[in-house]
């Protein structure tokens, strides 16, 4: 079990390096599936898990120049705060409720970036650059 954590750790800090991801779109599905935790398990372990990879990689944002401080500071505080409602409405919503809402939020992501990549490819505007560039 713990060479799966190391691996599922090594992902996501190459994955959130590279793409930005890591707790909600990586881990708790790899907490899971994986390891077999239930999905609200999954959510509270992955919380934790994403401090360290998140200061590491807004750190070497930083140093690249990419790093609004200001804006990411706002959101974290705010987040911080909203996230102790969603940790009180998880832990008596049924686990399963969670779990499907959870798969339509990630099947919802998807879509959405699926067809704002689809249409700017058919614009001729390169997906992967901001705004199309």
């Amino acid at each position: 079990m713990i060479a799966l954590a190391i691996i599922i750790g090594v992902a996501a800090g190459v994955l959130s390096g590279l793409f930005g991801i890591g707790g909600g779109i990586l881990l708790v599905p790899a907490l899971a599936l994986v390891l077999g935790l239930d999905h609200v398990e999954a959510e509270a372990t992955s919380l934790l898990a994403i401090i360290p990879v998140a200061a590491v990689g807004a750190w070497r944002q930083k140093s690249y120049g990419n790093l609004d401080v200001r804006s990411g500071l706002t959101i974290g505080a705010f987040a911080a705060v909203a996230a102790v409602a969603g940790v009180a409405l998880v832990n008596v919503l049924p686990v399963e409720l969670v779990r499907y809402a959870f798969a339509v939020l990630m099947l919802y992501v998807a879509w959405r970036m699926a067809s704002s990549a689809i249409k700017q490819l058919r614009a001729g505007a390169d997906p992967a650059l901001p705004d199309g560039q």
